[in-house]
Order: structure tokens, then C-alpha cells, then sequence
């Protein structure tokens, strides 16, 4: 509103350029991007900052990628309120309507869940889809745990194959399962002569596993002249297992616990199905010919 009040015309870029510099966001701050990574959190903010100031009336758009301030924007600033929120602007109706239009004015059900008013509708929606991810994730967690070792080393194997290590072979992995495998729970070979093996450990744990474990493993990946090793559990790893896996050269093991686990799961769709898709759209701006 300030940027504008001089009733000189704005382009959208020149606002973005001028609020930076206004506010001292660094190069960090304005590289953020919201959680989907497809845009800039500042650019976003700007943009639905102008549309809620056009929709109370305060600017108003004067052609492709500019705007204005109105008489009623000037009304506002003379006598300033000491903010410029949702709150604010349901004092005008035709704010009230889009907000109206769109939804905004259903009440949530669960209040405890509701976005902040300060949240723009993108950063809503992407905060309500990793509500719903993160307690999916506890879900498939909850079930792994309820199945057996020998069910879990097999499921192991599988996320593997769905992440791409062995390739579409379904005899690229087994599982060993039996007495005198030092620790190693599963194989899978990356190339047909398995010349490159990748070792598995899978260890079913409500609880911590700590370096002597992740130790024990690693030295049964040298018995067998393995240069990888992966050790998933369903519990967490302890401070001193992530440090001493950091400290050793040779052979590469990576630790994965039962939260990425479930994470791997739902990103390579073991174990979910999907129960609907929403694309969101935003306006091209190439199109429209915004500076």
C-alpha cells in the first residue's frame, strides 16, 4: 500500500525488487520456496498480497502485470490501522464475497487444525497435504511393526527393487534367513553377475540401535568383500551409529529409520494406494505478458 500511494503506476516485478529491499531479505530468504519447490515463498506472498488488497478495493489493477492504489486505498493510509490483515479486510464486502466465493469462510473441522490467517491458500494446502502424509506415514509404520521379521526383510528387499537397485529383475534380491549370515539379511545383486552387491540388515526395533549393531554390521559386509550396506530398522539410530557411519571410508552404509522408512514407502508407493489427485493451476504470466 505504501509502495503505491504515491498514485504512480507498479509493475509486479518492480514491487517484488522495492518489498525486498524494504524488508532486508537476504538472497537465502528470497530463494525459499514453498514446500512443492515450484515456487518462491516471497513471490508467492507478494502475489496473493495484491490480490487480497485488489479484492477490498485498495488497488487496482491498470494493465498487463500493474497496479495502482484506488481512492479507497488512499482513505485506508490516511488514517492508517496499525495492520493490514484478513481481519481488516472484512470490514469490505466485496472481500467478504471472495472470500466467500472460494471457501475461505468455511469454518475447518478440526479447529485445532485450522491454516493460519496469515498462511496464503498454496502454503494451506500444501501444509494440510503433509498433515495428512506425515499421519500416513505413522499408519504404514504402525503396520510394519505389527508384521513378523521374516515379512519385514522381504518388504525391505522390495522397497529396494521399487527404488531402482537391482533393476527390474525380480531375482535381483533375496533374503537369507538363516543361521551363520553375519548379520547380513539380505542381497541384492546390481548387475546380472553380481559383480556389485548390496548387503542388507533389517532389524525390526521399537527401540534405539547404537553403534555396536551398525559396527557389527559393517564388519560383516568386509566378510563378505561388500562395498555397500544398507541397515534399516523400524526403531532410530543413535547419535554415535550416524557418527561412526560418517567416519567410515569403506565400505558406503547408509542407515535408514522407521520414519524415513515409512517416507520411502509412500514416495515409491509400497504398501499405499492412491485415493484421489488435485492439480492446482496458477495464471501464466509469460502469457499475460507480466514484466
Amino acid at each position: 500500500m505504501r509502495l503505491a500511494e504515491d498514485g504512480r503506476e507498479r509493475t509486479f516485478a518492480e514491487a517484488r525488487r522495492l518489498l525486498a529491499q524494504q524488508f532486508g531479505l537476504s538472497e537465502q530468504e528470497l530463494a525459499q520456496l514453498l514446500p512443492s519447490g515450484r515456487q518462491s515463498l516471497f513471490t508467492n506472498r507478494v502475489a496473493w498480497a495484491k490480490t487480497h488488497l485488489g479484492q477490498a478495493g485498495l488497488l487496482a489493477a491498470v494493465r498487463r502485470g500493474a497496479f495502482c492504489i484506488t481512492d479507497r486505498g488512499r482513505e485506508v493510509l490516511s488514517s492508517p490501522p496499525a495492520r493490514i490483515d484478513i481481519r481488516f479486510l472484512q470490514r469490505f464486502p466485496e472481500f467478504v464475497e471472495f472470500r466467500e466465493r472460494r471457501g475461505a469462510g468455511t469454518p475447518p473441522a478440526d479447529p485445532t487444525e485450522s491454516p493460519s490467517e496469515h498462511d496464503t491458500p498454496e502454503e494451506a494446502l500444501e501444509a494440510a497435504y503433509q498433515r495428512i502424509r506425515n499421519d500416513l506415514a505413522d499408519q504404514l509404520l504402525q503396520r510394519v511393526k505389527a508384521g513378523s521379521p521374516t515379512a519385514f526383510e522381504h518388504l525391505v528387499l522390495e522397497l529396494l527393487r521399487k527404488m531402482g537397485y537391482g533393476g527390474a529383475r525380480p531375482d535381483a534380491g533375496e533374503t537369507t534367513g538363516r543361521s551363520g549370515d553375519e548379520g547380513i539379511d539380505g542381497i541384492i545383486n546390481e548387475d546380472r553377475l553380481g559383480l556389485d552387491t548390496i548387503c542388507l540388515q533389517a532389524k525390526k526395533w521399537e527401540g534405539t540401535v547404537g553403534r555396536p549393531e551398525v559396527q557389527r554390521f559393517v564388519g560383516a559386509l568386509g566378510g563378505r568383500h561388500a562395498s555397500k550396506g544398507v541397515f534399516i530398522t523400524t526403531g532410530s539410530f543413535s547419535s554415535e551409529a550416524h557418527d561412526y557411519v560418517a567416519r567410515t571410508g569403506a565400505p558406503k552404509v547408509v542407515l535408514i529409520d522407521g520414519r524415513q522408512l515409512a517416507e520411502y514407502m509412500i514416495d515409491f508407493d509400497l504398501g499405499v494406494t492412491t485415493i484421489a489427485t488435485y492439480e492446482t493451476k496458477r495464471v501464466d504470466s509469460d502469457y499475460f505478458g507480466d514484466e
